[in-house]
């Protein structure tokens, strides 16, 4: 969903604007008076920061489980391709010749159309006709053996495979953690840093430290949660890579053979 700038932007702002908060607020109110506050402070942190790190954590482990879970999806997605493409040489040679065409359009139109759309977030599968095409080749397939017709079989259900790959792919495209969430995230980190901030001690400088760390690291958290949010968007972001492999399978094949 963020690109490199706008994830480091993102920090330097975060940081920034606690680093403002933490001088303006040791100017008006310094640390040595707020020590008598420490002990009511110290149990709201601890409550406040143990129930956020659940909640961050948890947010991280689902998007990221997304994430993992869309990567092996579109691997899924053209395994079943390549296995169209090798059941094909069962099929007779005007079907074989057909489907093998259809195999590295459908591969091609992925690659250099629907992964370029997805990672812009647009809704635009330009790979839709292809998929109808490959069915109807395979569907009036009139087999003359048993050899045809087995590999008729398992090229469709190879392709029902595929299909229901490509759904679950287009509905991962477009899926995201719902407003309230990164309300509860955001507000919470806000109500986090602010609680920390307010503990007074002796030694401004090293308070001063950790609480920017802390800030660095809770930024830092959710600009990973937001990466990884949208799995075909952003600066880590699932990559065609099944297809690739796939388009150098059909590539390696003879062309005489097809």
């Amino acid at each position: 969903m963020l690109n490199t700038f706008e994830d480091v932007l993102i920090v330097t702002v975060c940081v920034a604007l606690n680093f403002a908060f933490l001088m303006a607020l040791q100017h008006f109110w310094p640390g040595p008076a707020r020590r008598i506050h420490n002990e009511m402070l110290g149990w709201q942190l601890s409550v406040l920061g143990t129930t956020y790190a659940v909640i961050v954590g948890f947010m991280l482990y689902a998007v990221w489980t997304t994430f993992q879970a869309a990567e092996l999806n579109a691997d899924n997605e053209a395994n079943s391709l390549v296995n169209v493409f090798r059941l094909a040489d069962g099929l007779p040679p005007d079907a074989r010749a057909e489907v093998h065409q259809l195999a590295k359009e459908y591969a091609e139109t992925v690659i250099s159309q629907e992964w370029p759309a997805m990672h812009h977030a647009e809704n635009r599968f330009a790979g839709h006709p292809v998929v109808q095409k490959m069915w109807s080749t395979v569907a009036r397939v009139n087999p003359t053996n048993f050899g045809e017709q087995t590999s008729m079989d398992h090229a469709l259900s190879e392709l029902s495979s595929m299909t229901e790959y490509r759904r679950r792919r287009e509905l991962q495209s477009q899926s995201n953690l719902p407003t309230i969430l990164w309300i509860v995230m955001i507000l919470g980190g806000f109500i986090t840093l602010f609680c920390a901030s307010l503990m007074g001690t002796e030694n401004f400088r090293l308070h001063f430290l950790q609480v920017l760390l802390l800030t660095l690291f809770i930024s830092l958290t959710l600009v990973a949660i937001a990466d990884i949010d949208r799995p075909f968007l952003g600066t880590v972001h699932v990559r065609p890579s099944g297809f690739e492999r796939a388009r150098q399978t059909f590539n390696s094949v003879p062309a005489d053979f097809h």
